[in-house]
């Protein structure tokens, strides 16, 4: 499929529409991006929106674990073709694009599918070690998609006195502390689908019961367990903080913003007294307008 200028320009005009839509919060920080690496993350992001749709879709409920399984698997197959420049769609060609301006490897993207395929019949995770898997695959796999597109700052790069250490951990990183806020946002919804990523040892540990989530009581031991796990996804932000500072400098800014308004929906959660099952946490308009400049400063002496 050959896509002249103009096709691949308006693929890409609907990856931003996408990831305006539905990402609201992350497309925020993506427009502090220069125009290039801005589109990059739109055609990254809507590959991995698509990825998850074919398990979270409306359409997904419909289908079998074995049909599932299979558009998985086509799903897959597609992927590693348009790595080799075999183009279907418009959406394929706008991916392609990116992976020849920002050349990056197919693994991340495959151990994202690898996540979607936990979904398929893993719907408990008993201890975090098995949700910090989960969360790799399905989030913190996008630092690595990202990464390239970010850059590492040139002074670090050409210096021969250099010991930059490998960026990759704090990408993933800041991946785990983004999923494991969407736990804690989606826990209402999530339990409509059968699904419970709170990992048991931790509930068990505050003498909460999986009976008591799937009703939506909110007691003393559900706040406590929130609570928990907040300063656990608190600590994988902090974690992410360290790589920042190694990237280009064009890309500190969008990603200290996009970090520290994601990082906001833990504070919305507070605020409405861990009530996520008839609430959903958000970052207000006017918490976004403070924090944009802040990050800026932030971005400068850090």
């Amino acid at each position: 499929m050959k896509n002249s200028l103009s096709q691949l320009n308006k693929a890409y005009e609907i990856c931003q529409k996408e990831t305006q839509k539905w990402a609201k919060t992350f497309y925020l920080g993506t427009l502090l991006l220069p125009y290039e690496k801005r589109k990059a993350i739109w055609a990254i992001y809507v590959w991995c929106r698509r990825t998850d749709e074919i398990m979270d879709s409306i359409e997904a409920s419909t289908k079998t674990t074995e049909e599932l399984s299979d558009n998985l698997n086509e799903w897959e197959e597609n992927t590693r073709n348009v790595f080799k420049g075999k183009i279907q769609t418009e959406l394929d060609a706008v991916l392609f694009d990116t992976i020849e301006k920002f050349p990056q490897n197919i693994e991340p993207y495959l151990d994202m599918i690898e996540g979607q395929r936990m979904d398929l019949e893993k719907f408990r995770y008993k201890s975090f070690s098995e949700l910090q898997l989960y969360c790799y695959r399905v989030a913190g796999t996008v630092g690595l998609m990202t990464q390239n597109v970010m850059g590492i700052d040139s002074a670090y790069t050409s210096a021969p006195w250099s010991n930059m250490p490998d960026s990759s951990e704090s990408a993933i990183a800041l991946g785990i502390a983004n999923q494991l806020t969407n736990i804690l946002r989606d826990v209402g919804e999530d339990r409509q689908r059968g699904r419970i990523y709170l990992p048991q040892d931790d509930m068990n540990k505050f003498n909460y019961s999986e009976e008591e989530l799937l009703k939506g009581v909110i007691n003393n031991q559900w706040k406590m367990l929130m609570n928990f796990q907040l300063i656990r996804a608190r600590d994988w932000f902090k974690k992410s903080e360290d790589g920042i500072k190694w990237l280009s400098a064009d890309a500190r800014w969008p990603v200290w913003t996009s970090l520290r308004l994601y990082r906001g929906i833990l504070d919305s959660i507070e605020r409405l007294d861990y009530d996520v099952f008839n609430n959903r946490a958000y970052v207000k308009n006017s918490v976004k307008a403070f924090e944009i400049p802040i990050s800026y400063l932030i971005s400068r002496i850090k």
